[in-house]
């Protein structure tokens, strides 16, 4: 093991304590992160709808509940045709917004857009960014980079990291996000790889939330309007919206 990496396992290593504080004391209350609009005891502050197959109508996703709507600024791969609702549209953010919806920028064009580490990251960064203003994004709004996976911390240092840092270098560290489970989120945390954290719960803990996460997607799909949509909990008054 190098100095390197011995570093980042020590400050990961007091990130994660964090982490197992906030999952005991979630289990302690009771709380279950599956139960429709909690997020394991943390705070909330509202829901969030994300969705890729078609787009519903802004009004049916206010009447529905949500405070607004996190949105691809990605393609989709040829084979996803599927994924109608990708990419976000400059008419579609200004009937949001009309509707009196907030908006999140996150992109993933493929499930592992993060293999090709740094150099990947600076050509879905330089994507996601473009299509994000095209939209009418704000040019200090954050973008969520996708790590849709349950990885190895090996993964993580050879490809996440790297592929983290090219998004860096391009929009800058204060507008990077990541979506990732728990543990991925710690790991960002601790190499200062990222300022915004989405939490998903594949290979999470059952019940764990991320103490310093800005949004937690839910599992099971939910509906609106007949479409398939998946429900995210608000957990700071600042997360990234535009």
């Amino acid at each position: 093991m190098d100095l390197n990496r011995r570093s980042f396992l020590t400050t990961a290593a007091g990130a994660g304590a964090a982490v197992c504080l906030g999952a005991a004391t979630a289990h302690a209350d009771g709380s279950d992160s599956g139960s429709f609009g909690s997020s394991s005891g943390s705070a909330n502050f509202g829901a969030l709808c994300d969705y890729s197959a078609a787009v519903p109508p802004a009004t049916a996703i206010r009447a529905a509940g949500y405070l607004g709507a996190i949105r691809y600024v990605s393609g989709r791969l040829p084979a996803d045709r599927w994924m109608k609702a990708k990419p976000i549209t400059a008419a579609e953010a200004k009937n949001l917004r009309r509707a009196g919806l907030t908006i999140v920028s996150c992109y993933q064009y493929a499930k592992n857009d993060w293999i090709g580490g740094f150099q990947a990251g600076v050509h879905h960064a330089r994507i996601g960014a473009a299509k994000h203003r095209a939209a009418g994004g704000p040019p200090n709004a954050p973008i969520y980079a996708s790590i849709d996976a349950n990885p190895s911390f090996d993964q993580f240092l050879k490809q996440i990291a790297p592929y983290l840092r090219g998004w860096q270098s391009v929009i800058g560290p204060g507008r990077t996000g990541v979506y990732g489970n728990a543990q991925t989120l710690t790991w960002a945390m601790a190499g200062g790889l990222a300022s915004w954290y989405w939490q998903h719960d594949w290979g999470t803990p059952r019940g764990l939330v991320h103490p310093l996460a800005h949004i937690h997607q839910l599992p099971g799909e939910r509906r609106i309007a007949g479409i398939g949509i998946d429900r995210n909990i608000i957990l700071q008054p600042n997360y990234g919206q535009w």
